[in-house]
């Protein structure tokens, strides 16, 4: 979660509204409900609120006064328990709320217990839905059902020390063979810092590599997952970032590694941003795409972020549809931005900030170039919950498995959750 988000198709996720019907109600938010009363939100609670909080508080000021005797209750639930929150949704539709906010990689779950409704035909009808990409509807989609609207955005790049790079006579590096030599000569020259923060238990620093190799989550066994594999994890040496102190590192502590002022380079996301400025690396940075294998090319990333929904138990599908479009609208991501930094999905927002703001350049270019995402499978919570993928790095990052191993013994797991 915390993406979500080719990508001026995925940068493409937009709706805006046109008057619902007021037929009778059904599970699709366009049709029907009443058209006034109390409309019930959750969002995310975040860190500090307090922003997030004021751009939702203008939003519902400006709905309620373009809908007479309607009001907006808005609860912001805490991440951690949102599993169990929506499950007791689900099951009693008289507590539950209308419109949610919920991880992309949430889907899978929330939509075989059929607790989300359907989005294509509010989708359809709204002016800027049809700026909703390809890619962009594939993470929200499932089994050819709309069930979200990508709200915001998040990927990761790779964050250099402007620094270190102009002392050593050093360029961005542009392929992952040059990002390997690079590493190693940080390493070598600055022996106090690793040459690129990489973690054993950094799944989506990891992915990038398999997936630029050919390979997938869902094929770790095959020859090109393995090959991908092993250029990450070669990475985890002692010419670079030592095993003993690199093989337990998760992407958070990457982040402060780097913003730490020791590492080199780093693979961050744009919601990283706050943290590296906050560190010792400030303002000696600057952020390039992930390269891929192919000199030029950039790896895919993972499209992370979140979604906006309307539960299928919504007494009020129709006022549901017009509350989220406009909080998912231009005007409402772009605020977000301001407050937050989230990455805006609809191409007008993206264009916009990154005109104003040169740092979302690598990301959008990384966007642009594709993205990937987990199977959209419900059977995906388990493999998550059972951290198969960062047990599988960090068994060869230690030396207790080689690659072939690793990956079998994953394959075989994610295979058995996947049901295959």
């Amino acid at each position: 979660m915390k993406l979500r988000l080719a990508v001026a198709a995925v940068l493409a996720v937009g709706l805006s509204a046109c008057a619902p019907s007021t037929s009778s109600p059904s599970s699709l938010p366009s049709d029907g409900g009443a058209r006034s009363g109390t409309l019930k939100v959750w969002l995310f609670d975040e860190p500090n609120r307090a922003p997030k909080e004021a751009v939702v508080k203008d939003a519902v000021a400006e709905f309620t006064a373009s809908h007479p005797d309607t009001k907006v209750e808005v609860a912001y639930i805490a991440v951690d328990t949102r599993s169990e929150r929506f499950k007791g949704a689900f099951n009693d539709p008289a507590s539950a709320p209308d419109v949610v906010e919920y991880g992309n990689t949430d889907l899978p779950e929330y939509a075989a217990a059929g607790g989300l409704a359907d989005l294509g035909p509010t989708v359809s009808r709204w002016a800027e839905g049809a700026d909703l990409g390809a890619e962009a509807k594939a993470s929200a989609t499932y089994q050819g059902t709309l069930l979200g609207v990508p709200w915001f955005l998040g990927v990761r790049a790779l964050y250099y020390r402007t620094d270190i790079f102009q002392e050593l006579g050093l360029k961005p590096p542009a392929s992952i063979a040059e990002l390997t030599s690079t590493a190693r000569t940080i390493r070598q020259k600055k022996p106090d810092m690793f040459g690129v923060a990489v973690g054993g238990k950094y799944t989506y620093a990891a992915m990038p590599f398999v997936w630029d190799a050919g390979g997938d989550i869902t094929s770790l066994d095959s020859a090109q997952s393995r090959a991908g594999l092993t250029a990450y994890t070669n990475l985890i040496a002692p010419d670079n970032c030592p095993p003993q102190q690199c093989a337990d590192l998760t992407g958070g502590k990457t982040v402060d590694l780097f913003a730490g002022g020791k590492a080199g380079m780093g693979i961050l996301g744009n919601f990283n941003r706050a943290a590296v400025d906050a560190g010792a690396a400030k303002g000696k940075y600057a952020v390039v795409p992930l390269p891929g294998s192919k000199p030029g090319s950039i790896a895919p990333a993972f499209a992370g972020g979140n979604n906006l929904g309307i539960m299928r138990n919504s007494q009020r599908p129709a006022l549901a549809g017009d509350f989220l479009t406009l909080l998912a609208g231009k005007k409402y991501q772009t605020r977000m931005y301001e407050a937050m930094g989230n990455l805006p999905t609809l191409k007008s927002a993206s264009t916009e900030v990154a005109a104003k703001d040169p740092f979302l350049k690598p990301f959008v270019a990384t966007i642009a170039a594709g993205t990937k995402f987990v199977p959209l499978d419900p059977g995906w919570g388990k493999v998550d919950a059972s951290a198969v993928l960062p047990t599988m790095i960090e068994k060869v990052a230690t030396g207790r498995a080689t690659v072939d191993q690793a990956t079998a013994e994953a394959a075989k797991q994610i295979d058995a959750a996947l049901g295959k």
